[in-house]
């Protein structure tokens, strides 16, 4: 889920790999801190966004891009992250991408003016890609057994508390304004954490060799990026600037751009190379369905939490650490169903998938239009949950049609989309929000209208998941060691 909307992660297994004498438990804190923070700062920016604009003057455009320049560089990044573990080594990647992080963490909380705060969000999630995709593969290799069944158990509670604990602890660092400093403890909070654990990493994580045939995908790189970027873009300034004429070239140009990245692609994998996106495991039966399905419902997710943390503290003047506290019912409800749909019959799975956004879907109905009979919001943030929690479902399900060999490159797709589908949610909802705030001069209208379109995305996803739960194909080959968690 945010961006919870973070993570699945398929790596290959080491033959015999085994716990380290002594250590196994500093080695899983390690690793298991750095992925804290990185899902922690998904969230924990939502809840000081209204201080944020008091404090720095920013529209709402650019409270999108403080948002979503984490996502959107995470996404676009994550699968070279981990193609750069395996070329170079995970625990250098680890710590190269911990100290980034660090860097930018620093950076965000000293930031003078919005602008710069954006663009060291995008080194933020920068730093991110690089580190968390070594966290499952450090994992992997040094833990075996009952020890390894351990280890992935933690590391799904570290991705669903990092999303509690972003909400609440963005709410509590804000209200208590220490220092006087307000809104930037919620990114200063990770350096001491970060300094700590650059310093421990070198004597407890293992070092590892990396292997130089695994193949970086620079030219698809190279045209991915500035697609994702003129597509979305002009998604989040369009409307505060009033729509000129670049706004139209720009998603023009994006869209020619990923027709192009396609082209590339397919030269890529022709001259025997690693595409970045294989044209091979998108054909794989179930990927399509999965595909549209995890661009659409995480989208819901990642506006709703703009959106809705707007109007908790804008109409409905709860404080920071309240409007957090509002959304706990709906991650422990996600959770809930996240560690506990695999007790369920087998072939219940795939339909669990569109009955949870249609879950979903009246719940939103009930945060916009009839959210003022007096319906608490945390039973309805409750009920969003519990719908939402069929994410992992899709990632499992879908993977269960590819090959072992290409897992782990479906396993990054399926991700990079989740984590897309958070920028457009934010993107477009999110201007739809900022837009019936400004004309009507109520959030609780634009909660309302909101709403509306939420609810019809997360009905979109219900249909598209249809198709997934229809095929009666045969999977290619049980997969081993996945674990499927969203942050």
């Amino acid at each position: 889920m945010t961006q919870m909307t973070q993570t699945t992660q398929m790596r290959r297994t080491v033959p015999a790999s085994r716990e380290r004498g002594g250590s196994g438990g500093l080695i899983l804190a390690i690793v298991l801190l750095g992925q804290f923070m990185a899902i922690l700062d998904v969230n924990i920016v939502n809840v000081a966004l209204p201080t944020l604009r008091a404090d720095l003057h920013a529209s709402g455009a650019m409270l999108q891009l403080v948002v979503a320049g984490y996502v959107i560089s995470y996404a676009v990044l994550l699968i070279s992250g981990a193609r750069l573990g395996d070329i170079a080594g995970h625990r250098r990647m680890f710590h190269l991408g911990l100290t980034v992080f660090t860097l930018g963490s620093l950076a965000c909380g000293l930031a003078p003016t919005t602008g710069t705060l954006i663009v060291f969000r995008f080194l933020q999630g920068a730093g991110a890609a690089l580190m968390t995709p070594q966290v499952m593969s450090m994992i992997q290799r040094n833990f075996s057994g009952a020890a390894r069944a351990r280890a992935l158990g933690a590391y799904s509670t570290v991705i669903a508390g990092g999303v509690v604990v972003g909400q609440v602890a963005g709410g509590l660092l804000v209200s208590a304004d220490l220092f006087g400093a307000g809104w930037r403890t919620v990114f200063l909070v990770n350096v001491p954490i970060g300094i700590l654990l650059l310093a421990a990493g070198p004597r407890v994580l293992p070092a590892d060799k990396g292997h130089r045939g695994a193949g970086l995908d620079l030219q698809g790189l190279l045209v991915f990026t500035p697609a994702v970027l003129l597509f979305v873009l002009p998604l989040i300034l369009g409307h505060e600037m009033g729509w000129p004429a670049w706004t139209p070239a720009s998603l023009a140009a994006g869209i020619m751009l990923f027709g192009v990245f396609i082209t590339v692609e397919r030269r890529v994998a022709a001259r025997g190379g690693r595409p970045l996106i294989s044209g091979r495991v998108l054909r794989a039966p179930g990927l399509a369905p999965a595909t549209a399905t995890l661009l659409l419902g995480p989208g819901t997710w990642g506006a709703f939490l703009f959106t809705t943390t707007l109007h908790l503290q804008g109409d409905l003047r709860l404080s920071p650490l309240e409007s957090g506290l509002a959304f706990i019912p709906c991650v422990a409800a996600f959770a809930l169903v996240g560690l506990n749909w695999q007790r369920l019959p087998a072939h219940w799975h795939p339909r669990l998938i569109p009955a949870g956004f249609t879950v979903a879907a009246a719940a939103y109905l009930c945060v916009g239009p009839l959210a003022g009979g007096g319906v608490p919001y945390e039973l309805l943030t409750a009920m969003i949950g519990l719908g939402l929690g069929v994410m992992p479902i899709i990632i499992t399900v879908a993977l269960q049609h590819v090959p072992v060999s290409d897992a782990a490159d479906g396993s990054g797709l399926l991700l990079t989309v989740m984590q897309l589908g958070q920028v457009i949610g934010v993107a477009t909802v999110g201007t739809l929000f900022l837009t019936i705030a400004h004309d009507s001069g109520s959030t609780r209208q634009a909660e309302y209208g909101t709403g509306w379109a939420l609810a019809a995305v997360a009905l979109l996803a219900a249909g598209s998941a249809l198709f997934l739960a229809l095929r009666r194909t045969k999977p290619a080959a049980p997969v081993a060691d996945c674990l499927t968690s969203v942050p």
